[in-house]
């Protein structure tokens, strides 16, 4: 009939009207299950993956075997491709699934391709590996006979510090772009932060400011923090604004600007990370910040002999 033809013309997901779009627009409660869990095993999986390489006994974890940091890298590829899915899936616009499930993958792949090669970097710490210097100016590294094998440890550098890090970095902040685009209300509304993302802020910003600093991908976060932005403005002019879950990540990146630049600034001169990091963008790794001045006071090397 030509009531039912008029009711099916309206339900169909190829129509944008305004029913669509207030839909679309509809506010959801802060997830703070998901950015719980995400905070966590990102300090956990994340942070304290060469942690635990330092600190566990050598014996339980030869270095010709996986580390223990290696078995939280695992449970983190694993973990957070899930937990990104559960976010996107609680967004309450309809976002393109085909381009987060490419991002996911490629997500995997570059965090594995980091396990490989940061596994290998952080054992030769055991060694007397320096993280502050190059590899070629590492000592340990000088020694090695035929030269060309200097060319292969810069090669799993490489897969470490280079291709891992963006085929790991890229797609993450994409996927917390296209979850950002969907976190927009009418002004009507107008939600309040809860005190429970409040609490979680903190640990969140700290967390971003150690990935971008020890994953040298400032460059990628400020671009993504533009965009975040951008959208922000855009989206005003609409007549749309930011709900609990936007506001706790765009406000968590806002700390992290700040935490980078007290970084950079407590270090602006160390000589000799200023030579580490000579371009024009000096934002020195904490890690190599430690092995420079903190290492001595637990060397791996001394007491796994």
């Amino acid at each position: 009939s030509a009531r039912r033809r008029a009711a099916a013309a309206g339900s169909s997901p190829g129509r944008h009207g305004p029913a669509k779009e207030e839909r679309d627009c509809r506010n959801s409660p802060f997830h703070f299950d998901l950015w719980f869990y995400f905070t966590l095993q990102n300090w956990l999986l994340d942070f304290g993956r060469p942690i635990a390489m330092i600190l566990l006994p050598l014996e339980w974890f030869p270095l010709n075997k996986p580390s223990a940091g290696d078995y939280l890298h695992m449970a983190y590829n694993v973990i957070t491709p899930f937990l990104l899915l559960k976010l996107i899936e609680r967004s309450p616009k309809t976002l393109p699934r085909s381009m987060v499930y490419i991002t996911i993958i490629i997500f995997v792949m570059g965090a594995s391709i980091h396990l490989v090669g940061d596994s290998v970097n952080h054992r030769l710490i055991f060694s007397g590996y320096q993280l502050h210097l190059s590899v070629r100016e590492n000592p340990i590294i000088k020694s090695l006979k035929p030269e060309t094998l200097i060319d292969s440890f810069e090669l799993l550098y490489y897969y470490d510090e280079y291709l891992g890090h963006s085929m790991w970095y890229i797609p993450f902040f994409l996927i917390l772009c296209i979850y950002f685009s969907g976190c927009f209300i009418p002004k009507k509304e107008e939600p309040q932060i809860p005190a429970s993302a409040l609490l979680l802020i903190g640990p969140s910003s700290l967390y971003y400011w150690y990935l971008v600093t020890e994953g040298q991908i400032f460059i990628l976060f400020i671009f993504t923090f533009f965009a975040m932005m951008a959208l922000v403005m855009h989206q005003e002019r609409k007549g749309l604004i930011l709900d609990s879950n936007g506001r706790f990540l765009f406000y968590s990146f806002i700390i992290t600007l700040v935490l980078i630049a007290l970084w950079v600034g407590w270090l602006w001169n160390d000589r000799t990370l200023r030579k580490k990091y000579p371009g024009i963008i000096y934002i020195p790794e904490p890690w190599a910040f430690y092995t420079l001045h903190l290492s001595h006071l637990h060397s791996p090397v001394e007491e796994n002999v």
